[in-house]
């Protein structure tokens, strides 16, 4: 299930593609159960979106308090791709589709429950 594909789709914007575990970690932080079918209605986006910001906004307080590394090997391996850097694109549609008027919608897709 790790290399399994979710397909968001947004009235407003088009496709987001994710792997279905990052899927999943921005679908939970938003409340939302991680079925192969799903859809965030307009009024539930904003918040949604709100969520993730404080997830990220949190995610990048830990971040800035992580001691650096001792070993010079662990300096030199670019940073983890986290939360802020995977969350963005779901925030932006979130935001970009609630805005867009009281038909928006986004749906999702997998090929199973993830």
């Amino acid at each position: 299930t790790d290399a399994m594909i979710v397909t968001f789709e947004s009235s407003e914007t088009g496709e987001l593609l994710m792997y279905a575990e990052t899927a999943k970690t921005l679908l939970e932080i938003v409340g939302k159960e991680t079925g192969a079918r799903g859809v965030f209605t307009q009024p539930e986006m904003l918040p949604a979106a709100a969520k993730l910001q404080r997830a990220v906004d949190e995610a990048r307080r830990q971040m800035a308090g992580a001691p650096e590394p001792d070993d010079e090997e662990e300096r030199q391996k670019p940073p983890p791709v986290g939360l802020p850097q995977r969350a963005w694109p779901m925030i932006d549609m979130l935001d970009r589709t609630a805005n867009s008027g009281p038909e928006a919608h986004i749906v999702w897709e997998a090929a199973a429950d993830f």
